[in-house]
């Protein structure tokens, strides 16, 4: 590894994409230079890149994790500013795709930078060799592709193409920079056309668009069969196609087309539908246009779903077909492929020639197997990759398939057999190599993931909803594994039986799963249930079982460190702040949401909030103050958009940690955990000295006043009156201390008197129906 690093970057080029390149700079915490071209009017030189910082603080899904991080960024304009690229240690290009747009701006690099300054395109369609065409030695050396995918914060995926002259030391020293600081998961590409994700995504769309419009086969169907059966994006192809812009699929054809060689299978299924051109004439380019294959139609003040009929060009109600099921709705692609009727015949004609194009690309888009599915698993969403999908279908059967199709069958299939793609060995995942050899998938230095304990080891316990994992060095991963990781009394019993074991055999324990979100909290199936049968008492013994489970974690004899990430929402929530710490993932969306569901946190959120804003250093001193901002934050549902918004919330305390890369938090986490062990003192039980009835008064009158501004509802006045009431400390006079069990005390009666409320039950059973918070 040189001992080069990166202090402060420059970016050139405030597009979506540069501009969200540098966000993502910012939001590590780096100093990041953004630089475009002069305006066309106006005398601010500084516009171009001026407005694209202003227009990310106001885009949603949000470019910025934070409202610090867009101080970080110093804008500029290439023709007053260029000289600056001198104090950055790394270059970004992100212009407009022209080779001599960017070779013009090269030279003008070569006269300011120092060399040895990395130097990067953001290029996804022009070969390396063609960029540093007629640069210096020097100039190549520091070279190299950086391929970001839009939007550049919250997606993993970053491809790295080296050229034959490109240093080493560089190569790395920008590798460990967009893994550690910018989260991103590196595969290493070769100089060929398209790369690795965009080359089989793109053949991936084109061959479904063409298989649709010559099976017959309509939009919704299309997307039905597919989307979550072959575990692509939920949108399905067209959806998909819609939200990308149907725009962009001719630019993503011209690219390929006049770089790829003339055999290329792509060559043969690239063609224009005269339809899709005159959508795009006629301005029906997706999302961002008047509609796409699907759009929504509001004559008359409706609000019907309407899709594009592939014969006619009309729009027409959108239908569901309900034409997959068993297995293969499941997931089973061999069962898909072999459905009879449409479904198979759509699903082959998509999925052959797509995996047998993957397959083709070894070695000349990646080196290994382990690339390509890492691209498609990260730059387009796809559960599994390619080679994955192989091995559920079986490599044999696709093979014996496609020459019965006849289609291709590239060497490494024929070379499979009728082995699999990967396999474990000896407690280790292992890749099929393009030498006819298995060979170990290794993490990098600093990567720990639950998926790889799991092929050495079983659970230390486990029931249907937890399990406790050994991790090594006397640390033990608490793992959530019901649906969604909701909480349920299986998990509480877990914990409770978890402590003792820690206690006696182990160090530390870290709360933490591998899930699609660490946990949306606790299970409204099983609750709504209670509530439509009346058990109340099963009810509160579940609150009380939930309190002492959290609060058995907040003072057992070891540390306890929570690692988030995703969704985190009420009980999620909870548990985490019950921990000694948190390592969280930059993508932590955490809050106590429970007023959305007419009830309040349940498991000692509210004294948690109360003790983080009494400790917060930026809030002023006095019982109402962190009681109020408890009180807001509580009864507006607020979540946290980022692990670093999270702080500025106080769900996270300001010396917790954040993790930027998803498969370094375990580790992260458990480092920190075991940091903690010497000298480790359980924290002491708080007292609380908080403004009573006095204090509630105060909240209810604001509450009152929003009810009559519209902005509350009737219900959402009786659930603040409860929430209020807990917070200000119940009937205590403002000068007795309130203890921690009086607190917990307050909460659960509170939360039992709204669960009786038909009122709160509605809600709960609205959004178990919608996933939408009823309004009632």
């Amino acid at each position: 590894m040189s001992e080069k690093s990166i202090k402060k970057v420059c970016v050139i080029g405030a597009g979506t994409m540069g501009a969200g390149i540098a966000a993502q700079i910012a939001n590590a915490g780096v100093p990041v230079l953004l630089l475009d071209i002069l305006p066309k009017e106006g005398d601010n030189r500084n516009a171009v890149a001026e407005g694209a910082v202003a227009k990310m603080l106001k885009t949603q899904p949000a470019p910025f994790m934070g409202k610090r991080a867009a101080k970080l960024v110093e804008t500029g304009n290439i023709e007053d500013d260029l000289g600056k690229v001198a104090e950055c240690d790394w270059v970004v290009e992100a212009i407009i795709e022209r080779l001599d747009i960017k070779q013009d701006l090269y030279a003008k690099l070569e006269e300011v930078r120092t060399p040895g300054t990395a130097v990067s395109s953001n290029t996804s369609t022009i070969p390396l060799a063609q960029l540093t065409d007629g640069r210096s030695d020097q100039f190549k050396q520091d070279f190299l592709i950086t391929h970001f995918f839009n939007p550049p914060r919250y997606m993993r995926l970053i491809e790295i193409v080296a050229g034959p002259q490109s240093n080493a030391d560089t190569v790395d020293m920008v590798s460990d920079f967009v893994d550690r600081k910018l989260g991103k998961t590196v595969v290493d590409a070769e100089d060929s056309p398209g790369f690795i994700a965009n080359r089989v995504g793109t053949f991936w769309i084109q061959q479904a668009v063409n298989s649709a419009f010559d099976l017959g086969i309509t939009v919704e169907e299309a997307d039905e069969i597919g989307g979550r059966p072959m575990g692509v994006p939920k949108t399905g192809l067209f959806g998909l196609i819609d939200l990308i812009g149907i725009d962009l699929m001719p630019h993503l054809m011209k690219s390929l087309t006049s770089t790829l060689p003339a055999d290329d299978w792509y060559q043969k299924i690239a063609r224009s539908e005269p339809l899709i051109e005159a959508m795009i004439k006629d301005g029906y380019t997706g999302r961002k246009g008047l509609g796409g294959f699907y759009r929504i139609n509001r004559d008359g003040g409706g609000k019907v779903k309407e899709a594009k009929d592939l014969k006619s060009g009309e729009y027409r109600a959108a239908a569901r077909p309900g034409l997959v099921r068993g297995p293969a709705a499941k997931g089973d692609l061999k069962a898909l492929i072999s459905a009879k009727g449409k479904v198979g015949d759509y699903a082959w004609a998509v999925l052959g020639p797509t995996l047998s194009y993957a397959a083709s690309i070894v070695p000349e888009a990646t080196a290994t197997i382990v690339g390509v599915d890492d691209a498609m698993k990260l730059g387009y969403n796809w559960k599994r990759g390619p080679f994955e999908m192989i091995d559920a279908i079986g490599a044999a059967h696709l093979v014996e398939r496609l020459k019965e199709s006849d289609y291709p069958v590239p060497a490494i299939l024929e070379q499979i057999g009728d082995r699999t793609f990967y396999r474990v060995q000896d407690g280790k995942r292992q890749y099929f190599g393009t030498d006819g050899e298995y060979h170990d998938v290794v993490r990098p230095e600093g990567v720990l993931l639950l998926e790889d304990i799991k092929l050495t080891g079983e659970p230390l316990i486990k029931n249907g909803s937890a399990a406790l994992w050994d991790l090594g060095d006397g640390v033990v991963a608490l793992e959530f594994t019901g649906k969604m990781n909701a909480l349920d009394e299986q998990v509480m019993r877990l914990i409770q039986k978890a402590i003792p074991l820690v206690k006696k055999d182990y160090k530390a324990l870290v709360v933490y799963n591998e899930g699609s979100n660490f946990s949306a909290g606790a299970n409204l199936g099983l609750a709504l249930f209670a509530l439509n049968i009346a058990a109340w008492g099963e009810v509160e013994k579940s609150v009380k079982g939930g309190q002492a489970a959290y609060k058995a974690l907040k003072y057992a004899p070891f540390p306890v460190v929570s690692a988030p990430f995703g969704l985190a929402l009420g009980g999620g929530c909870e548990v985490c702040l019950n921990s000694d710490a948190i390592q969280a993932h930059a993508e932590t969306y955490i809050g106590l949401v429970e007023t959305g569901v007419g009830i309040i946190p349940g498991w000692g959120g509210c004294g948690e909030m109360i003790s983080r804003w009494e400790e917060n250093p930026r809030h002023p001193n006095g019982p109402m103050p962190a009681v109020s901002k408890s009180f807001e934050l509580i009864s507006t549902a607020t979540v946290a958009k980022s692990a670093a918004e999270a702080k500025d919330h106080g769900f996270l305390r300001r010396d917790d940690g954040i993790t930027m890369n998803r498969d370094r938090l375990l580790y992260d986490a458990k480092q920190r955990a075991l940091a903690m062990v010497d000298g480790y003192e359980a924290p002491e039980k708080p007292e609380y000295r908080l403004p009573g009835p006095t204090g509630a008064a105060a909240l209810k009158l604001a509450v009152d006043s929003f009810r009559k501004q519209g902005l509350a509802t009737e219900h959402d006045e009786t659930v603040a009156h409860e929430l209020a009431y807990v917070l200000t400390g119940g009937d205590t006079d403002m000068i007795d201390v309130v203890t921690e069990d009086q607190m917990l005390k307050f909460e659960a009666e509170a939360f039992m008197r709204l669960v009786r409320n038909p009122k709160s039950q509605a809600r709960v059973e609205h959004m178990l129906e919608t996933g939408k918070p009823l309004r009632n």
